[in-house]
């Protein structure tokens, strides 16, 4: 039943991924983040007070998104085990984000395709944190690839890999953290402060699933027909290129990939960033690049379920 639930769920998520007028929890979650916070800074004024007020946020988000999984969850199965079931596949369908990160990347990539560079460079503002004003195709065509080969850690095989150590309540959970530090998870003034807590914590749930992406997407891209010894090579090589402890391994294991090179300077709320090249440009990135990216974040989360699902499997059994 387990077993079966999961692997309903990843279907629904690649079918249909999420609907834009459906019900969702991570909705609910940033709704919930975002009254907390205002509450918080109503009350706390200094920086200490703020980071304090901050740490309060985390776990009384987290606290309440586990505990309102687990006795939803829990009710649910006691009305009927297969409502139950039900039930926790509408959990792990929706903290899967794998069709809606497709979906966004391809967006992009459309117009990029019909010269239409003023859409493209619209499209890319809503899924990235940088001025997208002045960009020219290569650095769109870049910013595409890190956007998929980053968020294919925290948007599908993170989930997944909490739901193989404590299930969908716990899969919620994470989706909170990672919530948590999407809303607030910021080095600027406005959330240093308060966002600390929540950014230190991601990096923390982030950790393994992200140093297991440098093997999955290693795998994906031999079967894929890339350059698998290169993509291994380039991310254990360049993942420190990155001011995120995580985001380098699953970027460079792409660039090995495919030959390109991503990171570089960028601009952020109005300031110039300088950051480090991912990778060696062995030849000019595309737009075939963002398609062929998708192509490996589709395999390498496929491996990531196979293999979650095996070790449930060999731990606790079928069941």
């Amino acid at each position: 039943m387990t077993l079966l639930a999961w692997g309903v769920a990843w279907l629904l998520d690649y079918i249909i991924g999420d609907p834009q007028n459906w019900p969702h929890p991570v909705r609910w979650i940033g709704n919930f983040i975002s009254s907390v916070q205002r509450l918080i800074r109503r009350y706390c004024h200094s920086e200490r007070a703020l980071r304090i007020g901050g740490a309060v946020m985390w776990v009384l988000v987290v606290g309440v998104t586990w505990s309102v999984s687990w006795g939803v969850l829990t009710l649910a199965t006691m009305i009927h085990p297969w409502f139950g079931w039900l039930v926790e596949v509408w959990m792990i369908f929706t903290v899967l984000a794998g069709r809606c990160l497709a979906n966004a990347a391809m967006e992009v990539e459309r117009p990029l395709r019909a010269g239409n560079l003023a859409e493209s460079r619209e499209k890319l503002a809503w899924i990235v944190g940088r001025d997208t004003s002045q960009l020219q195709p290569d650095q769109i065509n870049r910013a595409v690839v890190e956007t998929v080969a980053e968020n294919t850690v925290d948007g599908i095989i993170a989930p997944l890999f909490f739901l193989l150590i404590g299930g969908a309540p716990l899969a919620m959970a994470y989706k909170a953290v990672n919530t948590l530090d999407s809303m607030v998870g910021y080095k600027h003034e406005k959330y240093r402060a308060i966002g600390m807590v929540s950014a230190r914590l991601d990096d923390v749930a982030n950790y393994i699933p992200a140093r297991l992406s440098w093997l999955l997407f290693s795998l994906a891209a031999i079967l894929c027909r890339q350059d698998g010894a290169r993509a291994l090579q380039i991310g254990w090589r360049d993942r420190y290129n990155h001011s995120s402890p995580n985001c380098a391994w699953s970027e460079a294991c792409v660039a090995g990939a495919l030959g390109i090179r991503l990171g570089g300077p960028n601009n952020y709320f109005g300031q110039r960033v300088e950051k480090p090249w991912i990778g060696d440009a062995r030849r000019d990135i595309s737009v075939d690049d963002i398609s062929q990216t998708i192509r490996l974040m589709w395999v390498a989360s496929t491996l990531a379920l196979a293999l979650f699902m095996l070790a449930h499997w060999l731990v606790v059994g079928a069941a």
